[in-house]
């Protein structure tokens, strides 16, 4: 069974930071661009970043520039969202996705998300 499993959400206080993961079971990666999402209660989902299939580019959403960076690792069939400085407003469930390479097309298998809350 093909899946990805997104890992790394809890509880954190704002200014704080956490890296989510993103592996696949089933399948590889290394062809795939990689795709992160997040959806708050009562709001709309929303993308957050994708990276490219080899890793050498990647795009962010405007409210998250500057404090989230993404990788990957396919020795490791792994993606990672690194989030820093993060604030309440980041509090979703975070979901990754598959793509094209290039991160373009639409998005094919997802994970089951991970929650991600920032309060104090």
């Amino acid at each position: 069974q093909l899946q990805l499993v997104e890992s790394g959400g809890g509880l954190v206080q704002p200014g704080g930071s956490l890296r989510l993961s993103c592996g696949a079971s089933g399948f590889t990666l290394v062809y795939y661009g990689i795709g992160w999402f997040r959806q708050a209660p009562g709001k709309e989902r929303e993308g957050v970043s994708c990276i490219s299939s080899s890793g050498g580019s990647a795009n962010f959403a405007d409210s998250v520039k500057g404090r989230f960076t993404i990788s990957r690792d396919n020795a490791k069939n792994t993606v990672y969202l690194q989030m820093n400085s993060l604030k309440p407003e980041d509090t979703a469930v975070y979901y990754c996705a598959t793509t094209g390479g290039s991160c373009e097309g639409p998005f094919g298998t997802w994970g089951q998300g991970t929650q991600v809350t920032v309060s104090s």
